[in-house]
């Protein structure tokens, strides 16, 4: 997941915790809410009615000592009393209590408060229906809702765009300088536009480190080529030093059998350093792709090559390659070392009386060709290192291994973007599958 989406993710989820709790929340502060203005709203009626009251005098509203009460005679929604209060102490309270109005039971939100006007006390009584308060509860909660859900989409969408915004850096830096760079990469730098500056700090990171590995990846190149060239020189002279020797009369038979272990040696080490050079060479693109060939009859060339190391072992061999599939813009050459080096591996780590598979297949509209084997196989430990130069593995007891197989068949694949998918058991055998890419196919 792109951390853009996971900032966008967390985004909506924290808000979308926000609106839970507030909806959990909006009855008792949409409560609370009406609660406080109905009793500000008493207050001010409070104030009026005193004003009224001791501006014409109170005995305009009592009079013989009966109460004064005024409300609402149809719907009975508020109402006002006067009257003389005998109780000691005072009184200055807003609560919820009922009343009886021409028979009904009704509950108020009534403001009580006691004053004095010549010496006598007396208790005036504001009162608002509960039910008329609570009938704008249910509007406030919609509206507050629908608010709160308004500004949360925006404000996700508002998060989205920023996210996009600040992140495009981050993007452009792993599209520009990560993904698909294939060493070594001779372009110049090009810095990477932004304002942050954790971003130039990242890009300029990983410019130089990149500048680095690129440095480190020639000088290894360069090192083995020129290495490769010079060895090659002296093994050939003291090949054919050697090879003089026997034909001198006067060596005895001893020194003829160290003669020969030398020169199997060195044989040995020709071929590694050919290897090395044929690697370097794939590596640093010195091969033109400019062929155009049936991979049946590439894979048939192998075998006719490889076919006596088949009969050695007594190992069948069955090809089921389609005749009307041709690669274009490739290197047989390398090709055709790439499928020897496999098929070679699968002789000789398969069993005497074994039995080897070539088969070719379509997946998602891509050619592969599948190399199955009954041999030995790979632990699940060591396939992730097979392609690693130099790596042998303990059950590899040929002596004329040198662990650089499987590195040429990786080179070669590389160089002709070829994926390669590797399944295996010990004991059970293993499949290489060989998946060349969309455009190099032609049936």
């Amino acid at each position: 997941m792109k951390l853009g989406t996971k900032l966008t993710l967390f985004n909506t989820i924290s808000k979308l915790v926000i609106v839970i709790l507030f909806v959990l929340l909006l009855p008792t502060l949409i409560r609370d809410i009406n609660q406080h203005y109905t009793d500000n709203w008493l207050r001010k009626q409070k104030e009026k009615v005193l004003k009224i009251v001791k501006g014409p005098g109170i005995k305009n509203y009592i009079q013989n000592g009966e109460s004064y009460g005024s409300y609402n005679a149809l719907l009975k929604e508020e109402y006002v009393s006067l009257d003389v209060e005998s109780g000691a102490g005072n009184i200055d309270t807003i609560l919820n209590e009922k009343r009886l109005v021409e028979g009904d039971t009704i509950e108020y939100r009534i403001l009580s408060h006691t004053f004095k006007v010549d010496k006598q006390k007396y208790l005036l009584e504001i009162g608002k229906s509960i039910d008329t308060i609570n009938e704008t509860t249910t509007p406030l909660q919609n509206i507050a809702l629908e608010v709160l859900l308004g500004m949360v989409l925006l404000t996700i969408l508002a998060d989205q765009v920023y996210a996009t915004y600040v992140l495009r850096p981050l993007g452009l830096i792993i599209k520009t300088k990560l993904i698909g760079h294939k060493f070594p990469h001779h372009t110049p730098y090009k810095k990477v536009r932004t304002t942050t500056s954790d971003f130039e700090y990242l890009d300029i990171s990983i410019h130089k480190m990149i500048e680095t590995i690129e440095n480190t990846f020639q000088k290894e190149r360069e090192f083995i080529s020129n290495a490769s060239h010079e060895l090659m020189t002296p093994i050939s002279i003291l090949q054919s030093k050697i090879e003089n020797m026997f034909e001198r009369e006067d060596i005895i038979d001893e020194v003829k059998v160290r003669l020969l272990e030398m020169q199997k040696i060195l044989n040995r080490l020709k071929s590694i350093t050919k290897t090395l050079l044929l690697i370097s060479q794939i590596e640093n693109e010195q091969f033109l792709k400019e062929d155009k060939i049936s991979v049946d009859l590439l894979i048939h060339e192998v075998y006719d090559e490889i076919s006596i190391r088949l009969q050695d072992k007594n190992i069948n061999c069955e090809i089921n390659i389609p005749h009307d599939w041709f690669l274009v813009k490739v290197n047989k050459f390398l090709l055709f070392n790439l499928f020897f080096n496999l098929i070679n591996n699968a002789i000789k780590y398969n069993k005497e009386g074994g039995e080897i598979k070539i088969t070719g297949v379509l997946q998602n509209k891509l050619l592969a060709v599948e190399i199955t084997d009954s041999g030995i196989g790979i632990s699940s430990e060591q396939l992730p290192h097979i392609f690693n130069r130099f790596k042998k593995f303990s059950q590899s007891l040929q002596q004329d291994s040198f662990g650089l197989g499987l590195p040429i068949v990786k080179s070669i694949a590389d160089f002709h973007r070829i994926k390669i998918e590797v399944k295996s058991e010990p004991g059970s055998g293993s499949t290489f599958k060989i998946i060349f890419p969309d455009g190099v196919i032609r049936a």
